[in-house]
């Protein structure tokens, strides 16, 4: 879930903390990507004749075509992509958790229902809410991304929590997740639809935090309580307050004890045994590998081992596999001239020409050939 209606408030409150961009613009950057987030929705979206992709045997083979196409054209474009995977879920999720699986039983029982009558858009309506990313699907992942010559990080815990620790610590760029909590665990950059098809025709959204708390008038702080509040996977949010008093109750009182002792109760009742203090430190203190103990290494693509797990035991065609992998070979070994061309684009100057006096000595001296030279096409960074 994420945090509930944060990037809608951030429209509202802090627009100029997101801004649009193109896939082309991360060239020579590393980034870091919430591997179960795009396994997720991999398994949603790439699909044929509305059910998931298989092989002969009936394997489920979304996730690997999505993996390996949409990494190959992060690649292709320049980005250096890190995927890091979920470990172990932290306890306070565990309510978070049992509502997803209630969900699903319900998912189930609408699905069966859908089935009986023939509703084939009702089917897939509910087959695709039945959706779960599973160890299988990771470890065929992961299998996968190091025959790509593609890094990986197992989290201790949370997936974002790594994801912006390594973004804090230097490591990459910036975070690529649709859950927005991943400002909340401080990643200072977050990217939204890096993933996506480009199909889809989405512009990656590209959110600032340092931008998100001057916009907003917060510190982290007051910014994690505010998160609290509208609603995150580890506790529950008090009923009947939204994004429009959550944020006025946070710039009224900064932090939630304040909020409580100020509140109507009766309007706003708090929830029975809740956890905000240590959802508050979970997001503050994550369990994280500290980002200096990590390395990151990009290596040139196995192809032959590409050949003999995705073609001999997926069975997708060796053709498409072979091209994928010299493409990746490719874009590995020209992003480093690459990214030094790019440096060198003659870029219009943003300031109005200067009047000169019309004096042919003047024009022809020294200081001005200078002036000139320094405003062509090495005049600028």
């Amino acid at each position: 879930m994420g945090i509930h209606q944060l990037s809608k408030l951030l429209g509202d409150n802090a627009p100029s903390a997101m801004k649009e961009n193109e896939i082309k613009n991360y060239f020579g950057r590393k980034i870091a990507i919430d591997a179960s987030m795009s396994i997720y929705q991999f398994l949603i979206a790439v699909r044929a004749d509305g059910s998931q992709l298989t092989n002969e045997q009936g394997e489920t083979t979304s996730h690997l075509m999505g993996m390996f196409y949409r990494t190959i054209r992060m690649v292709d474009n320049g980005i250096k992509p890190l995927y890091v995977f979920d470990g172990k879920p932290p306890e306070m999720k565990s309510g978070e958790l049992a509502k997803r699986s209630e969900r699903r039983a319900e998912a189930q029982k609408q699905l069966e229902a859908a089935n009986e009558t023939g509703d084939a858009e009702t089917v897939e309506k509910f087959s695709r809410r039945l959706v779960k990313v599973t160890p299988a699907h990771n470890e065929e992942c992961k299998k996968l991304l190091t025959l790509m010559g593609i890094p990986y990080v197992d989290a201790p815990c949370e997936a974002e929590a790594q994801c912006a620790e390594l973004v804090k610590g230097g490591k990459v760029y910036a975070t690529a997740t649709e859950d927005m909590d991943s400002l909340t665990f401080g990643s200072s950059i977050v990217l939204r639809h890096l993933t996506f098809s480009e199909a889809r025709k989405m512009p990656i959204q590209e959110y600032h935090l340092d931008q998100v708390l001057s916009g907003l008038e917060l510190s982290q702080e007051e910014f994690i309580d505010l998160c609290i509040l509208l609603g995150c996977d580890y506790c529950n949010s008090i009923k009947g307050i939204g994004p429009k008093k959550a944020i006025t109750l946070i710039k009224q009182h900064k932090h939630i004890e304040e909020v409580i002792k100020n509140l109507d109760k009766s309007k706003y009742p708090i929830p029975e045994d809740w956890k905000f203090k240590e959802s508050r430190e979970l997001f503050k203190n994550p369990e994280v590998t500290p980002a200096a103990e990590i390395e990151l290494k990009w290596s040139d693509p196995d192809e032959e081992g590409l050949i003999k797990f995705m073609c001999e035991e997926k069975g997708f065609n060796e053709d498409r596999i072979r091209n994928g992998s010299k493409k990746l070979g490719k874009a590995r070994h020209s992003s480093t001239q690459g990214r030094l061309d790019s440096f060198f684009k003659v870029i219009p100057s943003s300031t109005p020409p200067v009047k000169r006096k019309q004096n042919d000595k003047a024009s022809k001296g020294p200081a001005s050939k200078k002036a000139k030279g320094a405003g062509g096409k090495f005049g600028r960074r």
